[in-house]
């Protein structure tokens, strides 16, 4: 499997399948949010630790009723997939970040 730099985890919430995606270097990172030196970090617990390839992702994202996506790379990704539209992403702590909701109806 290629290395893409991506690393994911999949939690299962009741009927929802929540993707979590981030450039593999942003693990362990502090970002600062707010004004006030408070930051949120970047774990394994949320964002996973196991590499992931672009089709691996891109299928997960397939599949996704929530993704929440962090990083250049993974956010490029998900724009080529189609899953974001260009310039719908915003910052977290300066990192580009977006959080995609699927509506079922």
């Amino acid at each position: 499997m290629s290395d893409d730099g991506f690393v994911m985890r999949v939690h299962r919430v009741r009927a929802e399948f929540v993707v979590a995606a981030c450039d593999a270097e942003l693990l362990g990172r502090d970002l600062p949010v707010g004004d006030h030196g408070q930051t949120v970090k970047v774990t394994s617990q949320f964002y996973g630790e196991r590499r992931v390839s672009r089709e691996e992702l891109l299928w997960a994202l397939q599949r996704a009723t929530i993704a929440n996506l962090l990083g250049k790379r993974v956010l490029k990704l998900a724009e080529e997939g189609g899953y974001l539209a260009p310039g719908g992403s915003g910052t977290l702590g300066g990192v580009p970040h977006a959080e995609i909701f699927a509506l079922v109806g």
